[in-house]
């Protein structure tokens, strides 16, 4: 079966892009995780950049719905986090380039890169709340990138942010017509020139704060959502109405 990671290396393998590539929406299930963390596993010592790009007019409608029920949350969960300790191990500076709508897990993949060069159609939100369900990931990484009130208030309202609005909150770093030319751009100025040794030590040392909310607060975070969240009937709920395509009716219990 083809996989649904494209991956080019270029600049003598200096520069990875990792293209997110399944229609419609470059869902990010189990089979997607899987084949971005095999290619996270052959990535070089030459690499000075990892870019992640969506195919099509979407970055990624985020992870799979079907994939949160309680027959399969126990495994989508705990493999998606993986993705993340896989990347911070690599040390390996990282950028996404975003056009549409970048939602949920692949919201959460995009705010967690270093840079984040979007389009004037991109389209940023979490919107788990909708589903009774919540980001781990995003409870981490978004006060990262954007103050914490307004981290709590992106979580719960699920609302989502043009891509004009999330340069001006943080959320993305560059707004660009090409935002493609843009993340070159950068590359070749910012990042070629350097050391790929002075590069990656220099990315372990500045998010030495994430990697320490990845090994003290994500194995907290996902016993909250598998333990207690999953344990009462409004996520289930949610997540049923989605797939049914209806309104939710919520009990609150």
């Amino acid at each position: 079966m083809e996989s649904p990671v494209r991956r080019s290396d270029q600049h003598e393998g200096q520069l990875v892009r990792l293209l997110l590539d399944r229609p419609r929406g470059n869902i990010l299930d189990l089979e997607m995780v899987s084949a971005i963390r095999h290619e996270l596993s052959h990535i070089g010592t030459e690499a000075k950049l990892l870019v992640f790009e969506g195919a099509g007019e979407t970055f990624s409608f985020g992870a799979s719905v079907p994939e949160h029920f309680p027959n399969m949350i126990g495994t989508m969960l705990p493999n998606f986090h993986q993705l993340f300790w896989d990347l911070e191990a690599l040390a390996v500076p990282t950028a996404a380039v975003v056009r549409g709508h970048c939602l949920g897990g692949g919201f959460e993949l995009a705010i967690w890169c270093g840079m984040v060069f979007c389009s004037p159609t991109a389209r940023f939100g979490a919107p788990e709340t909708k589903l009774g369900v919540f980001p781990p990931i995003a409870a981490i990484g978004l006060p990262w990138r954007v103050r914490g009130a307004r981290s709590t208030q992106l979580i719960l309202s699920g609302e989502l942010v043009n891509a004009e609005a999330a340069v001006e909150e943080g959320i993305a770093d560059r707004c660009d017509d090409d935002p493609e030319a843009a993340m070159r751009e950068w590359f070749s100025t910012a990042i070629a020139p350097k050391s790929t040794i002075a590069l990656r030590t220099a990315w372990r040392a500045s998010r030495r704060l994430l990697a320490d909310s990845l090994k003290n607060d994500l194995p907290a975070l996902e016993t909250l959502y598998l333990n207690e969240l999953m344990a009462h009937r409004d996520p289930l709920e949610g997540l049923t109405a989605f797939v049914e395509r209806r309104e939710p009716v919520w009990r609150n219990q």
